[in-house]
């Protein structure tokens, strides 16, 4: 990969990191190791067994943790300070060595902000879909994320150039989608806020 396809490559999945970390590396190992992909020489290590093991593992929990309401707000919460440093350190370790070292670190950091910004939005809504009482719309938020970081990697592996521009536009989508949401979260606990409790709302009747 040249150096701005490497950078196709690094944001592609830093934004499918903030979604599901684990599914993204997961992903990026085996299509390497069934040579539907060429990574860059650097993450070769992603396809070994003992990479491809531990994040075919923490997947699986992730996978269930992500399915179960407000459990899945705690995991998003820890992984604030998990998915966005990983996907700083992958974008990082991307780029060959002959690339100036201060290139590298604005690529991580440019890398951990996608990723921040993905994750964000993931966990707003996710935070959003606990308010309802049914269980269906965090399953299917939870396939629809593992689908897009899977979707994401397989991009940017492939077409990094192409998964430049999508992410653009995801990370658009995404600053929306959370500049939204935390309006309505203001609205609901303004009008919690200013609700009579229920003797006081009694004696104003």
């Amino acid at each position: 990969m040249s150096p701005l396809e490497t950078l196709g490559f690094a944001l592609g999945t830093s934004f499918a990191s903030g979604l599901n970390l684990y599914a993204t590396v997961a992903a990026v190992g085996l299509f390497e190791r069934f040579g539907i992909v060429q990574l860059p020489d650097q993450l070769h290590v992603l396809a070994h067994p003992l990479v491809l093991g531990l994040a075919l593992a923490l997947f699986v929990i992730e996978f269930v943790a992500d399915k179960i309401p407000y459990v899945d707000s705690v995991w998003d919460a820890v992984h604030t300070f998990i998915r966005p440093p990983a996907a700083a350190f992958l974008s990082y370790s991307a780029f060959a060595g002959g690339v100036p070292e201060e290139w590298k670190i604005g690529a991580a950091l440019l890398a951990g902000s996608v990723a921040l910004t993905s994750h964000g939005a993931k966990a707003t809504t996710r935070t959003a879909a606990n308010v309802s009482p049914e269980p269906v719309s965090n399953w299917t938020l939870s396939f629809a994320e593992d689908s897009i970081a899977i979707f994401l990697s397989w991009l940017a592996s492939t077409h990094p150039l192409i998964t430049a521009a999508v992410v653009v536009v995801l990370v658009v989508l995404a600053v929306l989608l959370i500049w939204h949401l935390f309006r309505f979260f203001r609205q609901v606990l303004g009008r919690l806020a200013g609700r009579p409790a229920g003797p006081e709302a009694a004696t104003t009747q």
